[in-house]
């Protein structure tokens, strides 16, 4: 089959929409991989989030496009695209919010028209498994009911139920999935595993659900704003503050966690884990509040926060120093340290937090900038870079958290910085007087690579970056002193960089930064399966602490890995909430007996 479009320049953008979906569906039916591939522009992009490849993958060019489909057509079997509401276009570009079957579930997604020489051709496609047929969730008329009105013969009331699956879960009847981590990236997958009737149970250390927020430095707040930080089902509610302080999410998520019913363990630390290849099936040694016990779920993952193990520099003389040190994950905030002389090594997020709640409190401090760093100011973030997406004039417009999240999941991240760049000129020009102070007072500023700024640099490194919530102010007049250079030894009671200078010191933040997700496996499994694995984290972009070559998706994050049932969840709020779905949905299939043949299997060319 070839293609039969005519050029659509005269036709509205839902007319261009229709006849396009029209075509790719044909082209589909009749099994045309070339034809299909051959609808997509010369440079256009595939993004599938587990429809097509149970994965999360994206192929680039028509061969790309041509080897998935070629791969995967005939098991998905999609058909009924169909737009799910009016296409909107500007200039010669069409888009809109799609809708589609395949043989496993139903999907949504976003599409892309650019018109070459009149002819329409997707830019950019995305597809998303939203459910599985067979197995929906049980949600809106199809709600359970929660009481029976007549006989029942199970005459348990709803708690006595639930005491008696608290009660076998985890001894009698072991769990499906295994979730290591219990902060909000672990709390939205067991939500998701729950509504989706997966058997699983998600473990944490500490003493509560949401002590991961409420044990870190009591100035913390968030710095993403409301409308992007909703967990699954349920939404913040309308006088929830802009920036959550620290305390005020920890008991969201406590009551989340009681609320959607999350089996959750808390004060349960796991020792051992080992794979059984033959069985198929994980052997985990945990202590549950001082009971050893031994679990063997089919899958694992590790929810242990996207910004891993804690990286701690290894410095002469950190033996003598008679002072209080430690990093800045174990911060316990600056009540302790009044009056006194504190040197925070490092100069992203935690670093400025830390400087600011420090001096406010009466505490003599010195930042240590060893890189330069990118900067942006809050409200020009939340006006320029999310107020399209994820504001209250976005509600007001009609744009949903679900829009937002497929709008932005749309962007391949081979083009995203194109998008970014743009932003952050308008910022850099509205905030020049900020910057201007900042580097008069002798900040070593920088705007990422390739001046994308603030979200490529976490998507490519997850470091490097500070949005401002006051502390500039303080670094640009003096008040945060400031350092420049590598750290050369601590002595009894100082810090020396390497060029001589001397910082006097009672305590010392390491506010170094954190190791790839994969040095958790590591200890836990061992690492061979670290090796295994790779790398967790980054695009391969080629851009500082990012190696190449190109993977066009988050190394091994909510996808299969090398090592088999093992995956790694986290990330911020938002993706926490975004891709728990996507995850959840290849648990639920695997768990269901559903065939998941992975199209494009990530190849491991890092190791951390």
């Amino acid at each position: 089959m070839t293609s039969t479009l005519e050029p659509r320049t005269t036709l509205t953008p839902q007319q261009r929409v229709d006849a396009w979906l029209a075509s790719f569906e044909a082209a589909l039916a009749a099994r045309d991989v070339d034809a299909a591939a051959g609808m997509f522009a010369v440079n256009g992009f595939w993004r599938d989030l587990v429809a097509f490849t149970w994965n999360i993958k994206t192929v680039e060019g028509r061969d790309q496009i041509a080897d998935m489909l070629g791969a995967r057509l005939a098991d998905v079997d999609p058909a009924g695209f169909r737009t799910r509401e009016p296409a909107t276009g500007e200039g010669d570009i069409a888009e809109a919010f799609i809708e589609f079957e395949t043989a496993a579930g139903r999907g949504v997604g976003h599409l892309r028209l650019k018109s070459d020489s009149g002819i329409d051709q997707a830019w950019t496609l995305l597809t998303t498994l939203q459910e599985l047929k067979g197995h929906e969730e049980r949600k809106g008329a199809t709600r359970v009911m929660g009481a029976v009105h007549g006989s029942d013969p199970d005459p348990r009331s709803w708690a006595e139920r639930k005491e008696q699956e608290n009660a076998e879960l985890g001894r009698t009847a072991q769990p499906y999935v295994l979730v290591i981590g219990g902060g909000q990236g672990g709390i939205a997958l067991g939500a998701r595993l729950r509504q989706l009737g997966v058997p699983a149970i998600v473990v944490d250390k500490h003493d509560r659900p949401g002590d991961q927020w409420r044990k870190r430095y009591k100035s913390l707040c968030l710095h993403d704003p409301v409308w992007y930080d909703h967990l699954p089902y349920l939404p913040f509610p309308a006088n929830w503050p802009v920036f959550a302080p620290k305390d005020k999410i920890g008991d969201w998520l406590e009551f989340y966690t009681r609320v959607m019913e999350v089996p959750y363990w808390s004060r349960t630390e796991c020792l051992s884990a080992t794979y059984d290849s033959d069985a198929g099936k994980w052997t985990v040694e945990v202590n549950r509040d001082g009971e050893r016990l031994t679990l063997h779920p089919t899958q694992l993952v590790l929810a242990t926060g996207m910004s891993g193990k804690p990286s701690i520099p290894s410095l002469p003389g950190q033996d003598v120093f008679r002072g209080d040190q430690h990093h800045s994950s174990q911060h316990p905030g600056p009540d302790a340290y009044v009056g006194k002389r504190a040197v925070v090594i490092g100069s992203n997020n935690s670093a400025h937090d830390i400087c600011k709640a420090l001096y406010e409190n009466g505490v003599d401090v010195t930042m240590v900038q060893r890189s330069s760093t990118h900067i942006v100011r809050s409200d020009s973030l939340m006006e320029i870079g999310l107020g399209a997406l994820y504001s209250e004039q976005a509600v007001a417009s009609g744009m949903t958290t679900e829009k937002a999240d497929l709008t932005f999941a749309s962007l391949p991240y081979r083009i995203m910085h194109e998008f970014q760049i743009p932003l952050y000129d308008q910022m850099r020009e509205r905030d020049r007087d900020f910057y201007a102070r900042l580097e008069a007072a002798g900040f070593e500023l920088d705007w990422g690579d390739d001046g994308s700024g603030l979200f490529m640099k976490y998507l490519r490194r997850g470091s490097g970056y500070y949005i401002d919530v006051g502390a500039c102010d303080l670094v640009a007049d003096g008040s945060i002193k400031l350092a420049h250079g590598q750290v050369s030894h601590l002595t009894e009671d100082s810090v020396v960089l390497a060029d001589g200078t001397v910082l006097p010191a009672d305590v010392v933040v390491y506010a170094t930064g954190f190791g790839s997700m994969n040095g958790w496996a590591a200890d836990l499994i061992g690492q061979d399966v670290a090796d295994r694995v790779g790398k967790v984290w980054g695009l391969g972009s080629e851009t500082t602490k990012d190696p190449g070559p190109w993977e066009g998706e988050q190394r091994n994050m909510w996808k299969p890995t090398q090592q088999e049932n093992l995956w790694f969840h986290g990330g911020n709020l938002h993706q926490s909430r975004h891709y728990s779905l996507y995850l959840a949905l290849q648990l639920k299939a695997r768990y269901e007996g559903i065939p998941t043949p992975v199209y494009g299997l990530q190849e491991v060319h890092h190791l951390s």
